[in-house]
C-alpha cells in the first residue's frame, strides 16, 4: 500500500514537471509573442503614410510644419519622425512583453521574483549612472520629436552648426551647413535651438551712407527702391509684407547706416536680402550718392599732428 502511494505520488510529480508546466510556460510565451505581434502591427499602421494625410500616430502630437515647404519635404519630415517615434514605441513593447513573460515563467518554478526586481532596479540605477549621456541624449531626442522642435528641411542654428537638417534620431541629429559640411550633433549637448523654418522670417537690410548724403532723401530713395523689388517675379513669391524703413541704425565716423526690414518666407530672406541691396545700390548710384569712405588712421595721423 505504502508502495502504491509513493509511487502515484512520483507519477503526479512527474506529470507535474513533464506536462502542466510546460503547456504554462509555452501559453505565456504565446500570449507574449502574440501580443508583441499585435501591438507591433497597430504602431506599423499608425505610423504608415496615408495618401493626402499624416500618419495617425502624428494627429494628437503638435506640428510646428514651415509655411510653404514642398510637399516631398513636408512628407519626408512626418515620415522620418513617425518612424522614429514607432521605433521607440516598438522597442518599449518588446521590453515589456519579454519581461512579463520571463517574471511570469520563474513563477512557474515557483522562483521569488521580488529579489530579482529589486536587482534589476539596482543594476537599472547603475546603468543609468554610467550610460547618463547616452540616456540624456535618448531623452532629450525623444522630447525634440514630440514637440516637433525642427524637422528635415528646416534651418536652424544649434551653436556650433548652423545648416539644413537632414535627419533626426533619438540620439543624433544631422545638420548640413551652408559649406556642405555634415555635422553630426547628439541631442543631449543641444542647449538651444534657434529654429529659422518656422512662422515667417525677417530680412534686414543694412545700407551705409556717406555723411554728406541727405539722409532723408536717401532713406526715400532706398525705400522707393526696395517697394520695387518686392514686386519683382524674382522674390514676390518670398515676400510676405511690404518693406519697412527703420531709419538710421548706427552712426560711425565712416558712414550712416540705414536699416529696412522685410517679412520673408522662411528660408527665403537671405536671397531676398541680396536682391533689395542690390536694387537699393543701384539706385543709390543713379541718385549721384557718395559711398563711405573709410578713415585710415595713417593718413589721418599727420592732419592731426599738425
Amino acid at each position: 500500500m505504502m508502495y502504491e502511494t509513493t509511487a502515484l505520488e512520483l507519477s503526479d510529480g512527474a506529470r507535474t514537471w513533464l506536462i502542466e508546466r510546460p503547456i504554462v510556460i509555452a501559453v505565456y510565451v504565446v500570449v507574449a509573442l502574440v501580443l508583441r505581434f499585435v501591438l507591433h502591427r497597430i504602431i506599423d499602421r499608425a505610423t504608415r503614410d496615408r495618401p493626402g494625410g499624416e500618419p495617425r500616430l502624428l494627429k494628437p502630437l503638435k506640428e510646428r510644419l514651415p509655411a510653404g515647404v514642398r510637399d516631398d519635404i513636408a512628407a519626408q519630415r512626418r515620415a522620418q519622425r513617425a518612424r522614429t517615434i514607432g521605433s521607440v514605441l516598438k522597442s518599449a513593447v518588446s521590453i515589456v512583453t519579454l519581461t512579463w513573460c520571463v517574471l511570469q515563467i520563474l513563477t512557474v518554478f515557483s522562483v521569488n521574483v521580488a529579489p530579482l526586481v529589486a536587482s534589476a532596479g539596482v543594476v537599472g540605477v547603475a546603468l543609468g549612472f554610467g550610460a547618463q549621456n547616452l540616456v540624456r541624449d535618448f531623452l532629450t531626442g525623444m522630447f525634440m520629436l514630440l514637440e516637433d522642435q525642427y524637422g528635415v528641411g528646416d534651418i536652424i542654428d544649434v551653436g556650433d552648426a548652423v545648416g539644413t537638417v537632414e535627419t533626426v534620431g533619438l540620439r543624433v541629429t544631422t545638420i548640413r551647413d551652408l559649406g556642405g559640411t555634415l555635422w553630426y550633433c547628439r541631442n543631449g549637448e543641444i542647449a538651444r535651438v534657434g529654429n529659422m523654418s518656422q512662422g515667417h522670417a525677417v530680412g534686414v537690410v543694412e545700407l551705409p551712407i556717406a555723411h554728406t548724403t541727405p539722409v532723408t532723401r536717401a532713406a526715400e530713395v532706398a525705400l522707393r527702391a526696395a517697394l520695387d523689388a518686392a514686386g519683382k517675379d524674382a522674390i514676390a513669391e518670398s515676400v510676405l509684407e511690404a518693406p519697412e524703413l527703420a531709419g538710421v541704425s548706427k552712426v560711425t565716423p565712416e558712414a550712416v547706416t540705414l536699416r529696412l526690414t522685410v517679412q520673408v518666407k522662411p528660408g527665403h530672406q537671405w536671397a531676398v536680402e541680396r536682391f533689395v541691396s542690390q536694387a537699393v545700390l543701384v539706385a543709390f548710384d543713379e541718385m549721384g550718392f557718395a559711398a563711405p569712405v573709410p578713415l585710415l588712421s595713417g593718413v589721418l595721423a599727420p592732419a592731426a599732428a599738425e
